[in-house]
């Protein structure tokens, strides 16, 4: 008899992952097994992930080790930590590691935790050598982050949810999703079925959350209202915007230096012949090339300098974050430093 079908679901995402890391870090030399860490919460989602890749890693000749990052954001938070540790350490992960983080106020609760929470990640798999991160994001995950998106009204790139693979500073595909296509009840039936204890982070149901006043009250009323289909399609959204979004800046790529002159500057006329989805990527990426940070810049900023081609009628600079100032000369498109 089989595992229960939870938890075959997830040992073949891991699996097929798995196979992925395989084939971008072959081993260097005979007996070398890469090492695959999890980035683990003590949540369902992660428990699972991690007791998937437990069970895989070793299967193929893979070594499987766990992280759990400690935010200090509750009373007791370092306890939960080590405990996390200890059933990463029980399922046969090694290194099995807790690290601590302090978590900042920049860009809200949520983002700053977010920012801490992939730097000790990074840190760590530069450390331990680790071929890849994986996270356990579910397609529940992926529907919220659709939402959230859609909410901020800022493109099809924010359309486009977590990507199956992301990168890290001087790796660019460190993390891995493998259950982007499972639902997080799969992951918790196969806690259950694998008697796995989990740990319901608190943060998770607080209303002082965005995420979590959407996960408890936004996507309910959604599926109430538009049927249980709802999850699925988001997903699905988020896959296709993807793709549209890569086909796009490769486009952007492209086209960016047929619009520059002799000495380098945009030409307008020829960014005014492009379309506008390609045409404000290019502006979008000159603007943080400038210098502007890439998560202050927002799509009203590159309307504005958008209109000093299309709407032109004389204006003068437009101030964009971090003391980028962009402006029409002579037919030029300047984007500099203030």
């Amino acid at each position: 008899m089989g595992p229960h079908p939870a938890v075959a679901a997830i040992r073949l995402a891991v699996r097929r992952v798995l196979h992925d890391i395989l084939n971008e870090h072959p081993p260097l030399s005979p007996g070398e097994q890469p090492l695959v860490l999890v980035a683990c919460s003590g949540g369902a989602d992660s428990m699972a992930l991690a007791s998937a890749l437990a069970f895989e890693a070793p299967k193929l000749g893979m070594r499987a080790g766990g992280i759990t990052v400690d935010h200090g954001l509750q009373n007791g938070s370092d306890t939960r930590a080590e405990d996390v540790v200890l059933r990463l350490t029980a399922l046969g992960l090694s290194p099995a590691e807790s690290v601590a983080v302090h978590v900042g106020r920049d860009g809200g609760p949520e983002a700053a935790a977010r920012d801490a929470r992939y730097a000790a990640l990074d840190s760590c798999a530069d450390r331990l050598g680790a071929a890849a991160i994986l996270l356990g994001h579910t397609r529940d995950d992926q529907a919220e982050t659709v939402l959230l998106g859609l909410a901020r009204g800022s493109g099809i790139r924010s359309l486009s949810g977590m990507a199956p693979v992301s990168g890290g500073p001087g790796a660019v595909r460190r993390y891995r999703r493998p259950f982007l296509q499972l639902d997080r009840q799969t992951a918790r039936k196969a806690c259950l079925v694998q008697h796995l204890p989990v740990w319901d982070d608190p943060h998770n149901t607080d209303p002082a959350y965005t995420r979590s006043r959407l996960r408890h009250e936004g996507l309910p009323a959604l599926e109430k209202a538009l049927g249980k289909g709802v999850v699925e399609a988001l997903a699905r959204t988020a896959q296709l915007s993807r793709d549209d979004a890569d086909a796009l800046d490769a486009w952007a790529a492209q086209a960016a230096e047929s619009v520059r002159d002799a000495a380098g500057l945009l030409e307008c006329a020829k960014l005014y012949a492009l379309p506008p989805a390609v045409r404000r990527r290019i502006l979008r990426r000159a603007a943080i090339e400038a210098g502007a940070p890439a998560g202050a810049l927002f799509a009203r900023h590159i309307e504005e300098v958008d209109r000093l081609i299309t709407g032109w009628r004389g204006q003068g600079e437009i101030n964009l974050p971090g003391k980028v100032v962009a402006q029409r000369q002579g037919g030029r498109l300047v984007i500099r430093q203030g």
